[in-house]
C-alpha cells in the first residue's frame, strides 16, 4: 500500500495551492484536516512491531552453581548462607512399616517355606493355638490367642475401634464369624515366608503370596491362589500390585502380629 507518498503529494499540491488562495481563511483548515487525514493513514499503514510468541528460555544453571545440593552422606542439605546444615524432617511414621501394610514385592522371588517344622517354636505354637481355635467353629476360642492392650493382633489396617472378637464377627459375611475362621485356616495351611530377617520387623508372613510377586506365579501356585480367593478378588490384587487379601503375622517372639486385609 502506497499511502504515505499519495499523503504526501496530495498536501504538497495543497500548500502550493494556498499560495494563490490565502486569502482564504477555510482553505488553511483544509490542510490541517488534510495533514490529519494522511497522519492517521500513515499509522495504520505502518508496519507493527512483531511480538515474539516463543517461550522466554532461562539460562540453564550449571550443577552445583547457586542450587543447594542434598548432602548424600548426612542426608543434610548444604547451605550457602552461613548458617547450619537443616535436616529434612521424617514422615511420623513410615506406612510400610505399620502391621499388615501391603507392600510392591521387589521382584525377588522370596523363599517359600512349607514345612512348619522350620518354625521356631514360639512362632509355630501360636501357629497351633490359633488352628485349634479356629477347629472348634466358634469365634470366641480366638480371644485368648488375640490378646488385649498394646499386644494385642492387630485386625485392621486402620486399628482396632471395638471389641475384637465382635469386630470379627461383623467382617465374617455369615455374621458369626465362621466366614473368617474358614479363611484363617486357609491362610495358615499355605506356604509362609521369613520376612525381614534381623530387624525390628522380622516376621513370618502367611500366606507366602504377601511377599511374592503375583506375575511370577506357577500355574499351580495360581490354583493355590483362588483356593482362598475369589477371581474378583485376585483382580483387585494384580491391579494393585500385589497381594492385599488376609494374612497373618506371627513375630519371632510368638506375638501374633497381625491378621488384616486391604492395602
Amino acid at each position: 500500500m502506497e499511502t504515505k507518498p499519495a499523503c504526501a503529494s496530495t498536501v504538497h499540491m495543497m500548500l502550493r495551492v494556498a499560495s494563490y488562495r490565502s486569502k482564504l481563511p477555510s482553505f488553511g483548515l483544509s490542510i490541517v484536516l488534510a495533514s490529519a487525514v494522511c497522519a492517521g493513514a500513515f499509522a495504520q499503514s505502518a508496519p507493527k512491531p512483531k511480538v515474539s510468541t516463543r517461550a522466554i528460555i532461562v539460562p540453564k544453571v550449571p550443577d552445583g552453581e547457586g542450587i543447594p545440593l542434598p548432602n548424600t552422606e548426612t542426608g543434610l542439605e548444604d547451605r550457602d548462607d552461613g548458617q547450619e546444615p537443616v535436616a529434612e524432617e521424617d514422615d511420623a511414621l513410615d506406612e510400610s512399616q505399620e502391621p499388615g501394610r501391603a507392600t510392591q514385592p521387589t521382584g525377588t522371588i522370596p523363599t517359600i517355606e512349607r514345612d512348619v517344622s522350620k518354625l521356631p517354636s514360639p512362632v509355630r505354637e501360636p501357629r497351633e493355638r490359633i488352628l485349634a481355635a479356629v477347629e472348634t467353629g466358634d469365634v470366641e476360642k480366638l480371644r485368648p490367642v488375640v490378646g488385649t492392650g498394646e499386644d494385642a493382633t492387630s485386625l485392621s489396617i486402620g486399628g482396632n475401634e471395638a471389641d475384637p472378637i465382635d469386630f470379627l464377627k461383623e467382617i465374617s459375611g455369615d455374621g458369626n464369624g465362621v466366614e473368617i475362621l474358614a479363611i484363617l485356616k486357609e491362610v495358615l495351611e499355605t506356604g509362609y515366608v521369613h520376612m525381614d530377617q534381623g530387624t525390628d520387623f522380622e516376621l513370618y508372613v502367611w500366606p507366602y503370596f504377601f511377599a511374592y510377586p503375583l506375575d511370577k506365579l506357577t500355574g499351580p501356585q495360581r490354583v493355590e491362589l483362588f483356593t482362598i480367593m475369589t477371581a474378583g478378588e485376585v483382580l483387585d490384587s494384580e491391579e494393585f500390585g500385589s497381594y492385599i487379601f488376609y494374612r497373618v503375622g506371627i513375630a519371632p517372639d510368638g506375638r501374633w502380629a497381625f491378621f488384616v486385609s486391604g492395602d
